[in-house]
């Protein structure tokens, strides 16, 4: 059993089912022992996508999930992947190759110092030195990934580690023989080599086939108690849910029950759109900062204080706040809750209904104060739907065209800014964990590799990938990969020919667009090209039409891509965040 079959068993354990890769001479074993294991390897043409793959894959599954790239340029492509993990607080492995062991700093092939330029991105970081390492140490791996506050880590596999123990045998003795009449240092060379051999195999053992296990953050019975009774006096309570809330995928539904018996109006960001499905009585979508000023109790479930909050201060500072998160430091950052609970922030509130149990209608004023700002919100985007641009298609019109297509088993990939920004005013998904976005990072370019994951996680449903016309730029090529893998992707690309949410500020501010216009390039035919089908829409009364055909073709298996020309839209005016 070679270090690359080591991996694949370990991971096989862990229930692993996909592994994310761009080959690479430093890696193959890995791939070739994933294969042989069962274990489906995904190639990609970039790093990044093959990272932010598994990025989405650990958010929809609660299974760590796992990318092998080669060394040096192959890892550093993955830096804004992996700090995208790191901030959407994913469970991520990342393995990576390197340099054969006694070639380390002499100046070897792609050989960097990759422990000290990835430690800052990641919870962890090690670097295998013998063969008898690699199996300890993945594991190792894989609980820190998911233990606390999730995230990504990153494991070092030599690749003199990772290769038949013969063939390396053959390598080192190649190295290792002095020459006829070789002096006293090639003769200590040559035996350092050979002992360095013996040091990298010695004690190799076929690893457990047992899966690793984290203990769940569980909030202690007395902050439950204290926050029941502050729930208890409140007359206008609001309820925040975040992703992190998300993280233990299997407590998804026990959460929607809670949410339920707590009776609260709840606003969802992140993953936690479609929790409650579309339309639930709780939910709103609109007007959160004015609720947020008006409420007289918020509890923050696995949402920091951050700028999307506008560091607290949507929150009026009479108001009591209960806040609920694995991380220690987003519980306490940027403003203190008088309940402050370090735990699952999905497990708390099934906690607090259990101690509340079934509540009774609070306050009809309150929820009718809501529902006001909500409909004059929906009027305003009605109004501005119906309004008609001097060319090209409404971005909002399109975006409730596309609400209409979408099936109850529906997964939405969002990966832009202005364009899809927009459609998250008004796209409703259909059910729990239907919304992937790349989170508190906002990064451009998630999109193919979120796809990627949803598809493959989720074969049967329908998976839609909203992407800005910079953003595209990012992922085209991975059509290719969606081809390869005969994955029925369906894509919109919103076309403006232009980073419309940085322009729209620039030009008003600055009087000048200098780096915001693209061209209204026909991204459909740059998709034919790879194999992939490529639609162009123009015209509203052509929709219905265009996007019966794209989840035609998508459901036959094959990834399409509709080019949709967009109009200029002040929808979003005044939306930079800092």
């Amino acid at each position: 059993m070679n270090g690359g079959e080591i991996i694949a068993r370990v991971l096989k354990a862990q229930g692993l089912r996909f592994l994310f890769t761009l080959c690479g001479g430093h890696i193959s074993p890995i791939l070739v022992g994933c294969k042989q294991a069962g274990i489906r390897v995904i190639d990609t043409r970039h790093e990044a996508t093959a990272v932010f793959a598994a990025d989405a894959m650990a958010r929809l599954s609660g299974v760590p999930g796992v990318a092998a790239v080669t060394a040096g340029p192959g890892l550093t492509n993955t830096l804004t992947a992996v700090q995208n993990a790191r901030l959407a607080q994913s469970p991520l492995v990342l393995l990576g190759g390197a340099t054969a062991t006694v070639l380390r700093n002499r100046g070897a092939l792609q050989d960097i110092d990759q422990l000290a330029l990835i430690r800052s991105s990641v919870k962890w970081a090690a670097q295998a030195k013998r063969v008898s390492e690699l199996a300890p140490l993945l594991r190792q791996a894989l609980h820190c990934a998911m233990d606390g506050t999730p995230g990504p880590v990153f494991l070092e596999c030599p690749v003199d580690l990772l290769y038949d123990e013969a063939l390396v045998r053959q390598w080192y003795i190649a190295k290792s023989q002095p020459r006829p009449g070789a002096g006293l240092g090639e003769h200590l060379i040559a035996r350092y080599l050979r002992l360095h051999l013996w040091r990298q195999f010695f004690g190799v053992q076929p690893p457990a086939d047992q899966a690793v296990t984290t203990t769940p953050l569980l909030p202690s019975p007395r902050v439950v108690r204290a926050a029941a009774r502050r729930l208890a006096r409140a007359q206008q309570a609001l309820l925040v849910i975040g992703s992190q809330a998300m993280l233990d995928t299997q407590q998804l539904p026990a959460l929607r029950r809670a949410v339920e018996t707590l009776g609260l109006p709840v606003y969802l960001s992140g993953m936690a759109r479609g929790l409650l499905g579309p339309d639930h009585p709780l939910q709103f979508r609109h007007r959160r900062r004015e609720a947020l000023r008006a409420a007289d109790l918020v509890i923050l479930a696995g949402v920091p204080c951050d700028f999307r909050l506008d560091y607290g201060a949507h929150i009026r500072p009479r108001a009591a706040l209960i806040a609920a998160n694995r991380s220690r430091q987003d519980l306490h950052l940027n403003r203190r809750p008088q309940v402050a609970v370090q735990a699952d922030a999905g497990a708390f509130l099934c906690a607090l209904a259990d101690e509340l149990g079934a509540q009774p209608q609070r306050s009809g004023a309150w929820f009718d104060s809501l529902r006001q700002r909500e409909a004059q919100r929906d009027g305003e985007i009605d109004e501005q739907a119906a309004s008609v641009p001097g060319e090209g298609l409404n971005p909002l019109t399109l975006c409730r065209q596309i609400d209409a297509q979408l099936s109850e088993d529906s997964l939405i990939v969002a990966d832009g800014g202005d364009f899809v920004a927009t459609a998250s005013y008004v796209l409703q998904p259909r059910a729990t964990l239907g919304w992937l976005d790349p989170g508190v990072f906002g990064t451009l370019g998630v999109g193919a590799g979120f796809a990627l994951a949803a598809k493959l996680h989720r074969p049967d449903s329908e998976v839609w990938a909203l992407f800005g016309d910079g953003a595209l730029g990012y992922s085209l090529m991975e059509f290719d990969t969606f081809v390869r893998h005969g994955l029925g992707v369906l894509a919109v690309v919103g076309n403006d020919a232009c980073w419309s949410q940085i322009a729209r500020e620039q030009i008003e501010v600055l009087k000048d667009d200098v780096g915001c216009p693209l061209l209204p390039s026909h991204y459909e035919q740059a998709v034919q090209g790879l194999g992939a089908a490529g639609l162009l829409l123009d015209r509203h009364e052509n929709s219905e039409r265009v996007l019966g055909r794209a989840r035609q073709l998508a459901a036959a298996g094959s990834p399409v891509l509709i080019n949709a020309l967009l109009g200029r839209s002040d929808f979003r005016k005044g939306s930079i965040s800092m």
